[in-house]
């Protein structure tokens, strides 16, 4: 009986045509009280109603499988990238039908217009797209599909609900990383902004003997090789391989400031997961620690296969931490775990100068034993406000302290160049090109 009632009863609805024939109806009983030739055409109308009631809902409910849905999505979504979902909604009704399709997306990103109409023929099906864009990772959890369907009367609506609560993992921006590897492998990659850096000199680490042909720098002519083949001979040289990429990220509560709904640490994530799978495919060892009143995660710097899914699945566990970040301990554990002088690349941000002068004996102490980059973050809303006119003196005022804010950010980049120290300046969108560029121009210059 409970099933009964769920089927037939608990799965009908009322569309908007059925209460605009109730609204009709009752003006007509009203006006049956003033009017007295109305007569009887009140309840010959509401018969009427009441009959193609009775046979929309038969129409409707006499076929208990009358439409199915699914929905089609990735096992795992990308951080701060859109992400396809798809729905396929097939007819088994013998006439056209009407749809309403509602997903139930995860509570995170609190939609609540995902509603598509559609109108699917008889015994046909339709497919229905759309985009979701996260910004925090973690497990997300889909809920169920409510399809509404109406039959060409459209009176009465029947719910059809499939498919069950599926949770789906949303990683660091995987997508991101494989643009860039595949842009990287057809030479495309000045079309995301990373750009060709000219080469001063070459490595010394020896590759093979060739034939010299015009362009060859005839300073690597081989005189030994060139005597026993009679012909030119030069020495090529490639890129040293295998030095250690390290990418520190900064957990503590300066790496919460959201840009655009993505807060740094996932900025910093993203470039670091772009950076490590780049360093990969250069040949060199890519590594990774996270710290901020505590170390958090140390993964030391290797070129194996399995290496860049490890990042990624480290990457993925990662939080913000409310405290201090500790410069201290990042120190400590950087001299007892990395014994080769690597690049340490730092993401972290500094929003005044008083913040990098407690840190900055640390960080000249790193520099010491390898070569720090450090990246830290433009405030983009300050640059808006520094773009924007002031009016009255509360304008002038603000804008007087948003560009002190502003001189500090290029004033800690000089202090950090006094040092010997590299670092990066740059708006959250643009980190993880202009660091990958910066990896390159490091690279070619053997700064390594």
């Amino acid at each position: 009986m409970k099933n009964f009632f769920k089927e037939y009863i608990g799965n009908l609805f009322f569309s908007k045509r059925a209460y605009s024939a109730l609204v009709i109806c009752s003006l007509l009983f009203l006006f049956r009280f003033f009017f007295s030739w109305l007569g009887n055409i009140p309840f010959l109308v509401v018969g009427v109603i009441m009959m193609l009631f009775i046979v929309d809902y038969l129409f409707l409910f006499f076929n208990q499988n009358g439409v199915f849905a699914t929905r089609t999505h990735a096992e795992r979504f990308s951080n701060g990238d859109k992400n396809p979902v798809r729905i396929d909604v097939q007819s088994f009704y013998d006439f056209p039908i009407h749809v309403e399709v509602i997903d139930e997306v995860p509570e995170q990103f609190q939609r609540r217009d995902v509603l598509f109409n559609a109108r699917i023929s008889a015994r046909a099906s339709t497919i229905i797209q759309y985009n979701l864009c996260p910004v925090k990772r973690g497990e997300y959890e889909f809920g169920t599909i409510n399809v509404y369907v109406l039959s060409p009367l459209s009176l009465v609506k029947k719910r059809f609900r499939f498919g069950i609560n599926v949770i789906v993992p949303v990683y660091p921006s995987y997508l991101q990383m494989r643009k860039y590897q595949l842009m990287a492998i057809s030479n495309r990659l000045s079309e995301v902004g990373v750009k060709k850096i000219r080469r001063i000199g070459h490595s010394m680490e020896f590759e093979q003997i060739k034939e010299y042909v015009i362009g060859d720098d005839y300073r690597t002519l081989n005189w030994k090789a060139t005597a026993r083949r009679a012909q030119l001979m030069v020495n090529h040289y490639t890129d040293e391989k295998s030095q250690q990429i390290y990418c520190v990220i900064d957990k503590g509560r300066i790496m919460k400031m959201p840009f655009d709904g993505v807060s740094l640490l996932d900025y910093a994530i993203n470039a670091s997961l772009v950076l490590s799978n780049v360093a990969l495919l250069k040949q060199d060892k890519a590594g990774l620690i996270t710290f901020a009143e505590q170390i958090g995660t140390f993964l030391p710097a290797e070129k194996k296969s399995t290496q860049m899914q490890a990042v990624l699945e480290t990457l993925y566990k990662q939080k913000t931490r409310y405290l201090e970040s500790d410069f201290e301990k990042l120190y400590t554990i950087i001299r007892k775990k990395i014994s080769q002088r690597s690049l340490i690349v730092l993401f972290t941000n500094f929003e005044s100068f008083s913040g990098l002068e407690r840190q900055l004996p640390f960080l000249r102490s790193m520099a010491k034993h390898h070569l720090l980059l450090v990246v830290f973050f433009e405030n983009t809303e300050l640059k808006k406000l520094l773009e924007k006119e002031a009016t009255d003196i509360e304008g002038i005022y603000t804008k007087t302290i948003a560009e002190k804010f502003a001189l500090e950010k290029k004033r800690i980049v000089k202090e950090l160049q006094q040092y010997g120290i590299i670092s990066i300046l740059t708006a959250p969108q643009n980190v993880t090109v202009n660091t990958v560029n910066k990896y390159l121009e490091l690279k070619a210059r053997q700064a390594i």
